[in-house]
């Protein structure tokens, strides 16, 4: 059985750079795209920010099959609410059963941790949009301001946005600096890079503003 002190050195050990910036009107996640084994890159098209339906969109770090399952699991689980209840969730109550399924799992004896960190972000019916964090130990945080989770990339991503995040942001600036804090990422963490992805959530809906490529240049 896994002790908490093994639980926290592995999620101290997660590997990618994740962004989510709260603008005046919207929010802006972002992530790269490098999936690493230890020292190994085994993918340089890993696609780390999701849509889980058409109003909430994550962005995830931690073991990969552990974010895939819980990604369907999360589908699946908001859809059956929604056809029970005949109303559609909330994106805070899509967070809290994030949290929950989290508590769960890392409490359950197993020899391999449950080891997941989501940025969830979204837009309720009133159209108002909003951006949980949810750690790995499945304690739930609405961002007032920005976070990156426990990606490894994040203490040069909050170190950034310490700097330049103002709370009148637009959603276009947010991209932009999405943009900033992920390439700075990428040149200081070996374990982030190869790719940017930023989405938009806005009263409009969710959408993809930045898709790019990072190519290695060679003089």
């Amino acid at each position: 059985m896994n002790t908490l002190d093994e639980v926290n050195k592995t999620i101290r050990k997660s590997n990618t750079s994740l962004v989510g910036i709260v603008c005046k009107d919207g929010v802006v996640l972002g992530a790269d795209r490098r999936a690493t084994a230890g020292t190994l890159v085994v993918s340089k098209k890993e696609r780390k920010v999701v849509k889980i339906n058409d109003y909430i969109v994550v962005a995830s770090t931690g073991t990969v099959s552990d974010i895939e399952l819980s990604q369907k699991v999360m589908a699946a689980e908001l859809r059956l609410k929604e056809l029970k209840t005949k109303t559609r969730p909330s994106v805070k109550e899509a967070a809290n059963l994030v949290g929950l399924m989290f508590y769960r799992n890392i409490r359950t004896p197993t020899m391999i941790p449950h080891i997941v960190g989501i940025l969830i972000a979204g837009v309720d019916e009133d159209g108002s949009t909003v951006l949980y964090s949810v750690e790995p130990s499945g304690a739930v945080f609405k961002v007032e301001d920005y976070d990156s989770n426990f990606s490894s990339g994040m203490p040069y991503i909050l170190g950034l946005l310490e700097r330049q995040w103002k709370k009148d942001l637009s959603v276009q600036e947010g991209i932009e600096l999405a943009v900033e804090s992920l390439k700075a990422s990428t040149q200081r963490d070996v374990a982030s890079g190869n790719g940017i992805d930023v989405f938009t959530i806005t009263k409009d809906g969710i959408k993809q503003a930045v898709s790019q490529e990072i190519v290695p240049t060679y003089k």
